[in-house]
């Protein structure tokens, strides 16, 4: 009985099928889910990488000021050990380890510094000996027969932190003794990152006012500065000492407040305390008049730049932008005479949606100023000069047509005039006149240019003139976007 109980269960476990080859398939199976599981888990990571790596390389280039904080690199085990020895080796003088100061918080990739420089060579002629003295009156203007360098452009622009960029000017310039003339032109700081769409400028700049004016030469459509601008804003342009508060405005178009206030000396606040040229008796002058030494006194004696601009979509292939500017403050004919300036532009381009690089585009661009300069009596004079007030007003309006890739021709007519006054009859920047200036461009490159224009001129103190100028730019090495 026993034996046949052994047979029946040896019958049973032998016919049975074994049990370890399941248990190797399952084995198999969870070896190949876990090995799915880690090579989808490596791709996974490699592709977050890569996708993380590309986030901060457009990030850079389509927004600089933004911020994301860093995380500071893996430390060594060499430097695990020697940073306790670090932490107790500075002691302040009161006995406490000093704390570690905080890292602060700053942009992958934005410790940039861009470095470029630019030149405008002229050359031409002009049915006057020294166009200097009553024609090209602008600083950057061709000022003699034959060459002229009058820019040549060292121009620094970077990320100071991440709450700042600088952007520092500096110009080179040739007399007409060729002597080399070297002026910081603007440097100035500007906030990147402050609530409620605002910005903060401070330092060395151009004003706001008007489109022209914050432009540097290698912008312009043209060889010269327009006549109204000389008028009010003198050689130099309207730049200063200060500070710029701007608001972008919530508004369905662009919509955006500037308010400077500047400190307002110099010859490049031309119309405000400005010293003035001496005249043959060594006494400084404006439009006639001596001028004292007006110093700060107080908040009215500093110079306020207002500003409102907008532009418009009128169509999908044309905009418009508007503008209103002002300036406001002192000037050193007397201690209590001041200037006010009012100001309007306009700009239109049109450019169709098939432009082949950027071509063909119209643009048309347009400035009316007027001023009023209040100025003092002047007892110094052999023959004293009343008091009286200098009222000056022009325009300037401007078509360039980009016709095809790399070409483009363009027309501006100037005109301005100001009121009978007793001050210096041969003073160039007083009296009527009025100038029409086309020009054509080549531009072989986005770094170099060819222009040439003629210029009919016609004022109250020279009669007629005519003037032909060639213009060749070139640049070096970066150089950042330009404003709209």
């Amino acid at each position: 009985m026993k034996l046949k109980t052994i047979l029946a269960w040896s019958s049973v476990l032998f016919l049975a099928p074994p049990a370890f080859p399941a248990d190797d398939q399952v084995q198999q199976l969870k070896l190949q889910l876990r090995q799915m599981q880690e090579d989808f888990e490596k791709t996974r990571r490699q592709q977050q990488a890569q996708i993380e790596s590309l986030s901060q390389k457009l990030d850079a280039l389509t927004n600089p000021p933004s911020v994301v904080s860093v995380r500071a690199p893996a430390r060594t085990a060499e430097q695990k050990k020697t940073a306790p020895e670090l932490a107790t080796a500075v002691v302040p003088a009161g006995g406490q380890t000093a704390s570690p100061p905080p890292i602060p918080s700053a942009r992958a990739g934005s410790a940039y510094l861009n470095l470029s420089y630019g030149t405008l060579l002229s050359a031409g002629w002009s049915s006057v000996p020294d166009p200097s003295a009553q024609l090209q009156l602008g600083d950057h203007d061709p000022i003699k027969r034959g060459f002229a360098l009058r820019n040549a452009e060292i121009t620094v622009d970077g990320a100071v932190d991440p709450y700042f960029k600088g952007f520092a000017n500096i110009v080179l310039k040739l007399s007409k003794d060729n002597e080399t003339a070297v002026e910081l032109e603007e440097s100035f700081l500007q906030s990147t990152s402050l609530p409620a769409n605002l910005q903060l400028k401070a330092g060395q700049y151009f004003a706001a006012f008007g489109r022209q004016n914050p432009q540097h030469p290698h912008t312009w459509a043209f060889v010269d500065q327009p006549l109204i601008l000389n008028r009010a804003f003198g050689p130099e342009g309207l730049r200063s000492i200060g500070a710029q508060l701007s608001w972008l405005a919530p508004t369905p178009f662009y919509t955006e407040f500037f308010l400077s206030v500047l400190d307002g000396q110099g010859g490049t606040a031309f119309s405000f305390r400005h010293p003035g040229e001496p005249d043959a008796t060594g006494v400084n002058r404006v439009a006639g008049h001596a001028t004292i030494d007006r110093t700060l006194r107080g908040a009215h004696d500093l110079l306020y730049v207002p500003r409102v601009a907008a532009s418009f979509e009128l169509t999908d292939t044309t905009t418009l932008l508007a503008g209103l500017s002002g300036a406001f403050g002192p000037n050193a004919t007397g201690p209590n005479n001041r200037t006010e300036l009012y100001g309007v532009d306009l700009f239109w381009k049109w450019k169709p949606p098939a432009a082949a690089q950027g071509f063909p585009y119209v643009t048309w661009q347009t400035e009316a100023l007027y001023r009023r300069f209040s100025a003092a009596a002047d007892l110094v004079r052999l023959t004293p000069l009343r008091a009286e007030t200098l009222r000056d007003s022009g325009a300037y309006s401007q078509v360039v047509y980009g016709f095809k890739p790399r070409w483009n021709a363009g027309l501006r007519f100037d005109y301005v005039n100001g009121n009978a006054a007793g001050s210096n009859p041969g003073d160039p920047f007083r009296g009527e006149r009025y100038r029409v200036s086309p020009e054509l461009t080549f531009l072989p490159s986005e770094f170099s240019k060819i222009r040439l224009q003629y210029n009919y001129d016609h004022g109250d103190l020279f009669g007629t003139a005519h003037s032909i100028w060639m213009q060749l730019e070139f640049g070096l090495g970066a150089h950042a976007a330009h404003k709209y």
